[in-house]
């Protein structure tokens, strides 16, 4: 159960992915799939590293 976020985010940067190679066929604006794709790569990572930290005692 405690990997659903990161399936959840994983299904979201593959669906971020696709609306991008939209975006490079010109059927959609680059401008707005571009930074969906980033802050989706952002949030993905940003939990990996949040993750196992380790917060003192």
């Amino acid at each position: 159960m405690k990997n659903v976020p990161v399936i959840l985010m994983f299904l979201f940067i593959i669906f971020a992915f696709l609306f991008n190679l939209l975006g490079l066929m010109h059927l959609v604006s680059i401008f707005i799939t571009s930074p969906i794709l980033f802050i989706a790569l952002l949030i993905f990572i940003g939990y990996l590293n949040n993750r196992n930290r380790f917060k003192g005692f």
